[in-house]
C-alpha cells in the first residue's frame, strides 16, 4: 500500500488497484464442483475481485498436515476468469465463534481452552489469552502464506488477507477465565495509556476506567488486538500482503456483550490501532440501513476505507459509487454476491460496469480533495458539497416526477461520485440524482451549464456519446443521471450576472 495525497491506495503489479468485489458466502470456496457452477455468474457481475474464505478445519484436519487444495483451486479459478482474490482466514474466530477450528483443536479443551462466562461455563469461543491456541493459529497462518507465497508471488492473484472475522465476545462483556481475571486486576498495559493520552500507571483496569461492561469491552479488545497482532505479523514474515481485520458493527442502544463486543468497531479504533500495528487498516461489516453513517465511521486518518461486506441488494451499486467518491476507498464488496438473481442484469453489474471504466480516473484523482460521493437514503434528503469554485446540489430524480407514480424496488434510494476534472469541468457517475450549481467562490456570479456530453468509459479511456441538451436537463437547469440505470456524464460549467 502506497501514500496518495491524504489517502492510502492499495498497489498491484506496481498501480494502485480499485477492489470491486464480492463475498462469497461461507461454505461455496468448500466445494470445487460448487465453485465450477459459480465463477460464470461472478464474472457477469463485472466483478474485479473474490472475498473467498479459507477454512482452517479444512487446511489442517489432522495436526501437522497440511491441505492446499481448495486453495489452489480457488486461485486457479481466479485466474482462469480474470479475476483477483482477497483471502478469508476463518480461523481460530468467524462471527464470535470457534466453529472454523479443527476438531483435534476443539476437542482439547485443556490445551485450547475456552473463555468462560460469568458462571464459569466454557462458551464456543477459544481464548485469546491462551499461548497454545494462539501457536496453532499462527502456524497455520505461516504455511497458508508460505504456500501462496510458492505458487503466487509473480502473477500475484492473491491481493491480501483478512485476519479472522468479525471477531468479537458475546453473550458476555469478558472472559472470565482464571488468567482473565487476573490480567482484568493487574496493570493496564502503558502502551494502552498512551494511545489513550493517559499517564502510565499500576492500576488495575477497573482503578482506570471503571467497574462496568465497557471497561470490560476495553479489555478484551486489547488483547484481541494483540493476540491478531502476532498473527498478521508472523503470516507476514512469509509473505508480506496487507492484512486488515472486519467489524460486526453494533446496533445503537446495546450494551457490551449484547452485540459481537471487542471487535474493530469505532469507538475501539485506538485500542485497535495501537495493540494492532500490523493490521494494515480496519473495516466495516454493514448490514444497517442507515449505511452512510456507519461506512463514514471508518474513515480516518491512516485507515483507508475497504467494505469487505455490505447485505446484497438492490442499493449496492449506490453505495459503491457513494463509498468510492466519499471516502476515496480502496475498495467494496457485497456479501453472499453469488446469489444475485440476474447477475449480468443487477444494478450491481451495472454499477460495476462503470466503475470498471472509470477506475483509472478515479484512482488518479484519489487523495486529492477533488472527488466527492453522495448517498440520498430517501426521497426527502438532500444534499451539497463544494469542489474548488463550485456548489453541487443534489436531490433524488423521484421527487421530480409526479407523486402518484410509484417507485420501483431498487429505486427508493439514489447514489453517485464526483471528480472534479478541471476547476469548471466535472464528470458524475450514478443513478437517481438530480444536480444544480452555484458559484461558491467570492467572485460571484450565477453559475451556468456550458455543456453535458454523455460518456463512456473503458479503462479511463472516455469516449463521447450524445450532447445532452433541452429535455435531458430540463432547458439548461440541471444534470440528470436517470433512475433507471448508472450513467456517466461529463458537465462543463460557465458563470455570468
Amino acid at each position: 500500500m502506497k501514500e496518495a495525497g491524504n489517502t492510502r491506495q492499495l498497489y498491484v503489479d506496481g498501480k494502485p488497484f480499485l477492489i470491486l468485489g464480492g463475498e462469497l458466502g461461507n461454505s461455496s470456496a468448500s466445494s470445487e464442483a460448487w465453485m465450477e457452477q459459480l465463477w460464470p455468474r461472478l464474472v457477469a457481475l463485472n466483478m474485479n475481485t473474490v472475498l473467498a474464505p479459507v477454512y482452517w478445519e479444512l487446511l489442517e484436519a489432522e495436526e501437522g498436515q497440511f491441505d492446499f487444495s481448495l486453495v489452489d483451486m480457488l486461485v486457479r479459478g481466479a485466474r482462469r476468469h480474470g479475476l483477483k482474490l482477497v483471502f478469508l482466514w476463518f480461523g481460530v474466530w468467524k462471527n464470535s465463534m470457534s466453529c472454523y477450528a479443527p476438531l483435534w483443536v476443539k476437542t482439547n479443551t485443556e490445551r485450547f481452552p475456552r473463555m468462560k462466562d460469568s458462571q464459569g461455563k466454557s462458551l464456543e469461543i477459544l481464548s485469546c489469552f491462551s499461548e497454545d491456541v494462539l501457536a496453532a493459529d499462527i502456524r497455520a497462518f505461516r504455511a497458508l502464506l508460505s504456500h501462496i507465497r510458492s505458487i503466487d508471488s509473480t502473477e500475484h492473484t492473491v491481493i491480501m488477507i483478512q485476519v479472522e472475522n468479525e471477531i468479537g465476545m458475546i453473550p458476555c462483556a469478558r472472559d472470565m477465565s482464571e488468567t482473565a481475571n487476573r490480567l482484568y486486576n493487574g496493570p493496564v498495559p502503558d502502551l494502552l495509556l498512551e494511545a489513550l493520552g493517559r499517564e502510565p500507571s499500576s492500576a488495575s483496569w477497573e482503578a482506570c476506567f471503571g467497574a462496568d461492561d465497557h471497561t470490560a469491552e476495553l479489555f478484551m479488545a486489547w488483547h484481541y488486538a494483540r493476540f491478531v497482532d502476532r498473527l498478521a505479523s508472523a503470516g507476514k514474515e512469509e509473505y508480506p500482503l496487507p492484512m486488515y481485520v472486519n467489524a460486526a458493527l453494533n446496533r445503537d442502544g446495546l450494551a457490551p456483550g449484547e452485540y459481537p463486543s471487542a471487535g474493530p468497531l469505532p469507538h475501539l479504533f485506538p485500542v485497535w490501532k495501537a495493540g494492532a500495528p500490523a493490521i494494515d487498516f480496519l473495516s466495516p461489516d454493514i448490514y444497517f440501513p442507515d449505511y452512510k453513517r456507519r461506512v463514514l465511521a471508518y474513515r480516518r486518518e491512516g485507515n483507508p476505507v475497504f467494505v469487505p461486506e455490505n447485505q446484497l441488494g438492490p442499493f449496492n451499486g449506490d453505495h459503491a459509487f457513494f463509498t468510492v467518491g466519499a471516502c476515496d476507498a480502496i475498495g467494496y464488496s457485497p456479501f453472499s454476491v453469488e446469489s444475485q438473481e440476474n447477475p449480468g442484469e443487477s444494478f450491481l453489474a451495472r454499477a460495476y460496469a462503470v466503475l470498471r471504466g472509470l477506475s483509472p480516473i478515479i484512482l488518479a484523482h484519489q487523495g486529492a480533495g477533488k472527488t466527492a460521493g453522495i448517498l440520498l437514503e430517501n426521497l426527502a434528503e438532500r444534499d451539497e458539497c463544494t469542489l474548488g469554485s463550485w456548489k453541487l446540489f443534489f436531490r433524488q430524480d423521484r421527487d421530480w416526477l409526479p407523486p402518484s407514480e410509484p417507485v420501483p424496488v431498487g429505486q427508493e434510494r439514489a447514489g453517485c461520485l464526483v471528480i472534479a476534472l478541471e476547476d469548471d469541468t466535472f464528470l458524475l457517475a450514478g443513478k437517481g440524482i438530480l444536480v444544480t450549481f452555484a458559484c461558491s467562490d467570492s467572485a460571484g456570479g450565477i453559475a451556468g451549464i456550458a455543456e453535458i456530453d454523455e460518456m463512456f468509459p473503458d479503462g479511463g479511456l472516455l469516449t463521447r456519446g450524445r450532447r445532452l441538451n433541452g429535455d435531458q436537463n430540463h432547458q439548461g437547469r440541471h444534470v440528470h443521471l436517470t433512475s433507471d440505470g448508472f450513467s456517466v456524464q461529463r458537465v462543463r460549467l460557465y458563470r455570468y450576472s
